[in-house]
């Protein structure tokens, strides 16, 4: 036993031992390194990559300002910066030039931002400007306003502003006045008009632009109104028409006497004539609003007398057999406006919309010289010029009629005046002696003498222009015990 275990020991001894060479050796040092290495290169190189991060280099007009982390951080100064000049200007629309500042992207390993620092500079340096509608017209800049729909406003407020009541109401819907005549069985007189606006217009250009500006320069709608209805004072010639006196003339163009007469050195009340040109020095409006309207007036008509003779009553003593009723008429006229002032009126016509009743009345057959208190036209073929009542701000008492150069007694009476006076020229008076008088002005010759009885439809005189007249025409006026009527309320 003992030498059997000899013997294996014996034999182990005897094998050979292996080794490892040099070379294999080195092989697997080196491998073992360079694995470390690489290990930590790949590590190395990860970390930087993490670390790596962009940011922004800001420039204002080519020059660098500094650095931001993001976007979103120069994204939220501009929208402050807009808020904060909104509230500074919030009559205006406010926009941040942003025309010079430019962003370029960088990477680095982790960079030093400064974020804070830089859009502090940039808050410093960024403006803002207002953007506006500029108003020019005819060419001529007139100021620059909000926007197009304040732009837009302010047009249709001028506009406005000359246009009345009336006109305005009639825009939706037609307003209407009646005028009545104090009939026999009416006290109370009610007036119908229908005003109808036909246009209005600009007579300048008007040019609406969008312009970028200081917000300073931003009219208010109030302000960009004003300077398009006051504008400049200007010298200008005034005609001298019918009925003007220097305080009617002082008043309407909201000036004095004294300065009409400073402007005008040789003028005197007196010597005050139709178609003087008088120098006077108004405030010239930039723009011009030209409206035009139509006016219809509803005219209650007196009615006609008739007028039977009867020899069974004393004469001078007269009875009513049946009393009158008042007829319905529309005249229409046409007027023209330039910045509220009427520069045309024309007579479109008349038309009967109901005929009055006459009144008949018995009289006396042996009076002579009193009216039937039936008028007819004192001219042919009459067209009327001028309606009664308030023209252009005056008072006028009667019609003014162009035709038939003849004139002739509107009714039989007796002529209680026949001669020249101030303002009618040569004018005739004729009484007819039942309460009524007619009156004749501006006529080129008379044909009658005080004293005289004239019959109705008889020829008095010829049409002329003497006295304050504008052109050829008569001034016929129809007074009621010794008060103005309105003539279109007893002629047929």
């Amino acid at each position: 036993m003992s030498s059997m275990k000899d013997n294996m020991k014996s034999s182990d001894n005897s094998l050979p031992k292996k080794e490892l060479s040099k070379p294999r050796k080195w092989l697997l040092v080196t491998a073992a390194g360079l694995f470390v290495t690489m290990s930590a290169g790949f590590a190395s190189e990860t970390y930087v990559t993490a670390n790596t991060i962009p940011y922004y280099n800001v420039y204002v007009k080519g020059e660098h300002i500094g650095a931001i982390k993001s976007e979103n951080e120069i994204a939220k100064l501009y929208e402050s910066k807009t808020e904060q000049l909104q509230q500074q200007y919030p009559d205006a629309l406010m926009q941040l030039d942003i025309s010079g500042v430019e962003l370029k992207e960088e990477q680095a390993y982790k960079p030093e931002i400064d974020s804070e620092a830089t859009l502090g500079k940039l808050d410093g340096l960024l403006t803002g400007y207002a953007e506006g509608v500029k108003l020019k017209i005819d060419g001529k800049m007139i100021g620059i306003v909000k926007d197009q729909k304040t732009a837009d406003q302010v047009i249709q407020n001028v506009k406005n502003k000359y246009i009345t009541a009336e006109e305005e109401a009639a825009q939706p819907a037609s307003k209407i006045r009646t005028v009545a005549a104090l009939s026999s069985n009416s006290s109370q007189a009610s007036e119908e008009e229908q005003v109808s606006l036909e246009s209005v217009e600009l007579e300048e250009q008007v040019v609406l632009t969008e312009v970028k500006t200081d917000p300073s320069k931003i009219l208010s709608s109030e302000e960009a109104i004003e300077r398009l209805t006051e504008g400049q004072e200007q010298e200008t010639v005034y005609v001298v028409k019918e009925g003007d006196t220097l305080s009617y003339i002082a008043q309407h163009h909201n000036t004095t006497i004294a300065a009409l007469k400073q402007l005008n050195p040789e003028l005197e009340e007196d010597s005050l004539r139709i178609g003087d040109e008088l120098t006077l020095v108004l405030p010239k409006p930039p723009l011009t609003v030209t409206t035009v309207e139509t006016v219809v007036e509803e005219i209650e008509t007196e009615p006609q007398v008739e007028i039977r003779e009867t020899d069974e009553l004393k004469s001078g003593v007269t009875k009513v057999v049946r009393e009158g009723q008042t007829g319905l008429k529309q005249v229409e006229f046409r007027i023209t406006k330039e910045n509220g002032e009427v520069v045309k009126e024309e007579w479109l016509g008349q038309e009967v919309i109901e005929a009055s009743v006459s009144k008949v009345v018995l009289q006396g057959t042996k009076v002579t010289g009193e009216g039937s208190g039936i008028f007819k036209w004192p001219v042919a073929n009459a067209t009327i010029t001028s309606g009664f009542g308030e023209r252009w701000g005056k008072q006028h008492k009667g019609i003014d009629l162009v035709g038939n150069r003849s004139i002739t007694a509107s009714d039989e009476g007796v002529v209680t005046f026949a001669g020249q006076q101030s303002g009618y020229g040569n004018v005739i008076i004729i009484n007819h002696r039942n309460g009524y008088e007619t009156v004749y002005g501006h006529l080129d010759s008379i044909g009658v003498k005080e004293g005289q009885i004239v019959d109705q439809g008889q020829s008095i005189g010829i049409m002329g222009n003497t006295g304050r007249s504008t052109g050829t025409h008569l001034h016929f006026e129809i007074k009621k015990n010794s008060v103005a009527q309105n003539p279109m309320k007893y002629l047929p």
